[in-house]
């Protein structure tokens, strides 16, 4: 370690990195100036950075100086391990940094600890904070001014002296570059507060938010009280008009319970009256009763006798009824013994009138036989002078046989072509289903990019149907034609290729890409990617080494292999990423790993875990590691041949022209069947005619023969009518004269049933005149018998009645004295029975009225004494809500007054603040003939969680200012817009140092140059404080300042250590080497 420009400091190193400290002037022959001390250093810069087995340290102390910090070495050198010493011992977390998430992982290889010391600058005595980091337990231990201490004691240290690690706007490392254009406008106004405004400005930012917040919560709570309150006075007005019928119904009610207790006195009083009368009518009934009796006596007597002469006749007349029924059955038996007799003569002339029809239709079919023998003789002789027309027939059979051989020829092709066409279509639906298959597998692929980035998927759409815009080849994006060969790889290739290149659009031509930019991302307004592939393809470069001289280390395979990609993807990715020269390997490689690392050209491999990448001295060829987790593959999983499927495609369609040139032979071939059938057909009809005019005579003489064999068959069996006539009378007779026999058992049976009848007859009036003296006597009797009854059951009657009235007086008494609460021995009181008075004295008139009070109260639903009570208790809550309301808007609007001020004390400040930093920013971007504004962005000014610093920039004439985004511009435009933003608030800033670590990678010579020289005015300027640029390289014939320290980082075995390190020798060397060029 070299001194530095302004202040003399030493450092020892080991070995390892090494930084040297040397003045912005060196070469043009000035020499160091240390007379100005501490004075240029604002509180909380850092004077000492020592780092001790730290990343690619073994051992170096850094002294920076107050203003512009210049940090330059190569790549892998050790620049960035400064800022991450910077980061980790000021108690920063390790994902600000975007490197290992373990805070051991910054420990030098090998080594099982770690340690960083920082001193930074604070008036009254310097602050030293030591971290010793242990590899082990991935814990540290904490020194504050060479006490022990923990990590929260270093942040509140750390945080007085206004150091914010976490801000991009104080400390931005390489990895967190791209985020700073990703931060939104809220987040940039934060970061912005935090860093350059005043200390409380965030404080009160944070309070108005908070204040806002509470002012809506003290507003809906107004609200709801409001609404409470409105709500409670409606409800209460209703109330009052059902207290006010509360109380009717009370007096109604009052009424009704007056009523009810009169009403028992008057049932008691009508129950006993109504007991007296009762008494009276029972002793009258049972008078009558006993006369009666007495009077019955003689009728009854007679009515016995009489029944005792009726029971012989009745028994005489039940026997002459049983005699009558046996008599009626036997004459209806032998009835039906006469129809059956009748019913088998009739059958009898059935069968013979049968007969007589049969020989009738027998002679008619003799004579028709006869007729049509002679026809066909006569027809016979008609044919008998015909030619012969057997050689015709020969010569049709021969044409015919001759035909039929041709269709069978013809039906054989046509059933090996059908075979053919249904082995060509189910090969087609093979193909068809597995090129199915494959798209299916490419939607999927598409429907989880939309689900990420819904914009590249909408490019995707339009690019399809606006592919004839392109002169040149254009590829949708890589994860879409990127074919992984085996799935198990797909985490590799996915890893290895950043998501922005596998969402990116690939174009052959970059005019194509200019076109297709212009259309998508300005016109349309997408936040896409796009890629032009190298003018020269590199898709065939071959590897450094051949894989078969890995494969000792375990290495199988190398990238490219992994997967197939179009040619101008699988170009980009071998130019950009080396996919040819990337090796993959297995556990193997990683149980050697030691060994591999030492290997040469290896500069990125994989085993199956990890990724590892090395970085190699120019200096000393040592080499530097780093590892990462390969994570599991989220896109390339799903694998899709394309080779395969344009082999699919040129199958199928050679299917699609097999078919086509089946369909029309087998056309041809119908064609020639239909012809065949229709000669086969008409020769068919002529064989057939031949064959009836050779076979009609043979016909006609063998139909003579049978019809005159059937005539003699019919002439032999002639049926003799005459004797089954005589047949028949002697059946009929046989049967006439069973009827006669039958007929005589008959009549005797109905004179019999006569003889019965009239003796029953006989008895049968000698009973009724015995039965209408009897109904004479009864009827006498029953009449005094039915006025004894109905005395007598008058009697039973009233004698009930007199119990139950008894017992019902007893009851109605006790139960008027119960409702009238009174005891079983107390008379009506005086007060009860003056107002019984006012009172209808009958029970018609008491349930009239009692019916009326109770529709009146029945009238008034719904209410009880609760209502009075809810009444009373919500007026006393009105009045209390009233009160509440009152004192909450006054609070409301003395909130809103505090918020109003609160606002005062941040808004114009931020203002003010904002307008600074936009006077800057404009200025510089005017000094490189661009364009750019900062400004105070808000939708609406009561929302202070909405406001937000918007930055808009412009680097071309032709365009309008634009935004900054992570995807509008490109990024060197991003790198100057931030790199620009931050120097504006360089001089307003209140943050003791500010760290950017390599900003200007992506930025063109020009923009590069002038944001040097911006950079170097504004850091170098006595007001701003402690500024650290880190780059790998600078441009030539740059400006420089006396105030700019340029820290050079070495890296070599052969660097002479910091404290053999003479300055004023290396630069007499080099004005000498200078003077002899």
């Amino acid at each position: 370690m070299a001194s530095s420009s302004k202040r003399k400091r030493t450092s020892h190193v080991n070995s390892g990195s090494q930084t040297s400290n040397s003045v912005a002037n060196m070469l043009t022959g000035s020499s160091p100036d240390g007379s100005d001390g501490d004075g240029r250093f604002v509180e909380g810069s850092i004077l000492r950075l020592t780092m001790k087995n730290f990343l690619t340290y073994d051992y170096s102390v850094v002294h920076p100086g107050p203003n512009l910090n210049m940090i330059v070495g190569a790549n892998g050198t050790g620049k960035s391990s400064i800022v991450c010493a910077i980061c980790l011992g000021l108690a920063g977390k390790t994902a600000i940094l975007g490197r290992g998430d373990k805070v051991g992982l910054y420990v030098k290889r090998g080594c099982r600890k770690g340690f960083i010391e920082i001193e930074l600058y604070k008036t009254g005595g310097n602050v030293v904070i030591n971290r010793e980091i242990h590899v082990e337990n991935n814990q540290s231990l904490w020194m504050l001014n060479g006490r022990h201490c923990n990590q929260k004691a270093v942040e509140e240290e750390v945080k007085t002296l206004c150091i914010q690690v976490s801000n991009l706007c104080q400390f931005l490392p390489q990895e967190k570059v791209g985020e700073f254009a990703k931060m939104s406008k809220i987040e940039l106004l934060e970061a912005t507060e935090k860093s350059v405004g005043p200390p409380e400005m965030y404080e009160y930012h944070c309070e108005l938010k908070n204040f806002r917040n509470k002012e809506r919560e003290q507003e809906n709570i107004v609200k709801e009280k409001s609404s409470f309150l409105e709500k409670a006075k409606q409800r209460n007005e209703r109330n009052k008009h059902d207290v006010n019928r509360y109380y009717e119904k009370k007096r109604h009610l009052d009424m009704i319970e007056l009523l009810e207790k009169k009403k028992p006195w008057v049932e008691y009083e009508t129950t006993r009256k109504e007991l007296e009368g009762t008494k009276k009518e029972r002793d009258e009934a049972k008078k009558q009763l006993s006369a009666l009796k007495q009077a019955q006596a003689p009728m009854l007597r007679k009515i016995q006798l009489i029944d005792n002469q009726l029971k012989p006749t009745e028994a005489q007349i039940k026997a002459k009824t049983v005699a009558i029924k046996e008599a009626s059955l036997k004459c209806k038996q032998k009835q039906d013994q006469l129809d059956r007799k009748n019913k088998e003569i009739e059958d009898i002339k059935q069968t013979l009138r049968l007969k007589q029809m049969e020989e009738e239709d027998h002679q008619r079919r003799i004579s028709n036989t006869r007729r049509t023998i002679d026809d066909l003789k006569a027809e016979l002789a008609k044919v008998g002078d015909q030619p012969d027309v057997m050689p015709r027939i020969n010569a049709v059979n021969v044409e015919l046989r001759t035909i039929r051989e041709e269709r069978a020829k013809v039906e054989g092709e046509k059933a090996d072509l059908r075979r053919e066409k249904d082995n060509l279509i189910a090969e087609y639906r093979m193909l068809e289903r597995k090129l199915n298959d494959m798209n299916n597998m490419m939607n999927a692929k598409e429907e989880k990019l939309r689900g990420r980035h819904r914009d590249t998927h909408y490019a995707i759409q339009w690019l399809r149907q606006n592919r004839q815009l392109f002169g040149g080849n254009v590829h949708e994006p890589m994860m879409l034609v990127i074919n992984v060969k085996d799935h198990r790889f797909a985490k590799f290739v996915e890893n290895h290729i950043s998501f922005h290149d596998l969402r990116a659009f690939v174009f052959q031509r970059k005019d194509d890409m200019e076109r297709f930019m212009t259309e998508v991302r300005d016109k349309l307004n997408l936040k896409v990617n796009s890629i032009s592939a190298p003018v020269e393809s590199c898709s065939r470069r071959p590897p450094s080494r051949s894989i078969e001289a890995l494969r000792r280390f375990g290495f199988f395979t190398y990238l490219r292999e992994m997967f197939d990609a179009p040619d101008e993807v699988m170009s980009y990715l071998c130019h950009q990423y080396k996919v040819h020269d990337v090796p993959v390997g297995n556990d193997q490689t990683k149980a050697m790993i030691k060994t591999v690392i030492e290997e040469p050209y290896l500069r990125v491999f994989y085993t199956t875990e990890e990724r590892y990448t090395l970085k190699r001295s120019h200096y000393s060829n040592k080499i530097s590691t780093s590892n990462s987790a390969v994570h599991p593959s989220q896109y390339l999983t799903i694998t899709v041949d394309a080779e395969e499927k344009r082999q699919l495609e040129q199958q199928m369609k050679a299917c699609e022209l097999k078919l086509q040139d089946i369909e029309e032979r087998m056309k041809a071939l119908q064609t020639e069947a239909v012809s065949l059938d229709r000669r086969d057909n008409e020769l068919l009809a002529e064989k057939k005619h031949l064959s009836e005019v050779k076979g009609k005579k043979r016909q006609l003489e063998q139909k003579i023969s049978t019809k005159q064999d059937s005539l003699r068959q019919m002439e032999q069996s002639v049926i003799d009518l005459q004797k089954i006539e005589e047949e028949t009378k002697e059946k009929i007779a046989a049967v006439n004269s069973q009827k006669v026999s039958t007929v005589t058992v008959f009549m005797s049976q109905m004179k019999l049933r006569a003889k019965l009848t009239m003796e029953k007859v006989y008895l049968a009036l000698e009973t009724v005149g015995l039965m209408a003296e009897k109904t004479k006597l009864e009827n006498d009797c029953r009449e005094g018998a039915s006025e004894l009854k109905t005395i007598d059951q008058k009697c039973s009657r009233l004698e009930q009645r007199k119990v139950q009235l008894t017992e019902q007086c007893k009851g109605l008494l006790k139960r008027a004295k119960t409702i009238c609460r009174m005891q079983p021995d107390e008379s009506l009181p005086e007060d009860l029975r003056n107002a019984f008075s006012d009172l209808p004295d009958t029970l018609d008139e008491i349930d009239t009225l009692l019916n009326e009070e109770r529709a009146r109260a029945e009238c008034f639903t719904g209410l009880s004494e609760r209502v009075v009570e809810e009444y009373n208790k919500r007026e006393q809550e009105i009045k209390h809500l009233e009160k509440e309301l009152e004192d909450r808007s006054n609070a409301l609007n003395v909130y809103r007054q505090n918020i109003s001020e609160a606002k005062e004390r941040w808004l114009n400040p931020l203002k003010q603040l904002v307008e600074q930093i936009n006077g800057k920013f404009s200025d510089f971007f005017r000094s490189m003939q661009c364009a750019g504004e900062v400004d105070l962005h808000s939708e609406n000014e009561e929302e202070y969680d909405k406001y937000g610093i918007r930055i808009r920039v412009k680097f071309h004439s032709s365009t309008q200012l634009h935004e900054l985004t992570a995807y509008h511009q490109s990024g060197g435009e991003r790198s100057v817009s931030t790199m620009l933003y931050l120097m504006a608030l360089q001089e307003l800033n209140r943050c003791p140092f500010r760290v950017v670590d390599e900003i200007n990678q992506g930025m063109d010579p020009v923009n590069e140059r002038r944001v040097f020289d911006i950079v170097v005015r504004t850091a170098c300027k006595e007001t701003t404080s402690q500024y650290f640029f880190i780059t790998p390289k600078l441009l030539q014939n740059l400006q420089y300042a006396d105030e700019m320290t340029v820290l050079c980082v070495h890296n070599g075995g052969q660097m002479l250590p910091p404290n053999q390190w003479d300055e004023k020798a290396f630069i007499r060397r080099c004005l000498e080497r200078k003077a002899r060029a």
